[in-house]
């Protein structure tokens, strides 16, 4: 019988192999290291989950003008080509777990 904590383990151990985590974890570091910029980045990630979580608690809705402070912030960080290259790096990262994670749930679903 397969152990699926072993399987788990094995997929992130793959995650961890692919370019995509690969380009993420190098830019993060590439980010990290310019503290300006890393500050920036961080606030914009914190106020960004700030919004999401508004959104999840509300329906999917977040006040209008948390929305406009999110995306002008994005606006100005997003002009740094270093910030720009780790935002593009992180949403493809992302896109592959969430794939993962879509696949996990069709396997998962009872049918009735």
């Amino acid at each position: 019988m397969t152990n699926v904590y072993d399987l788990a383990h094995e997929l992130t151990r793959s995650l961890k192999e692919t370019d995509q985590y690969k380009n993420y974890v190098a830019l993060k570091a590439r980010v990290d290291a310019e503290e300006g910029l890393a500050k920036m980045v961080n606030d914009f990630q914190e106020k960004n989950m700030e919004v999401q979580t508004q959104m999840m608690l509300n329906g999917g809705q977040a006040p209008e003008e948390a929305m406009k402070q999110v995306q002008d912030l994005y606006a100005i960080v997003a002009q740094n080509p270093l910030a720009a290259q780790y935002f593009a790096a992180e949403m493809a990262y992302t896109q592959v777990v969430s794939e993962i994670y879509g696949i996990i749930g069709e396997a998962v679903r009872f049918e009735k």
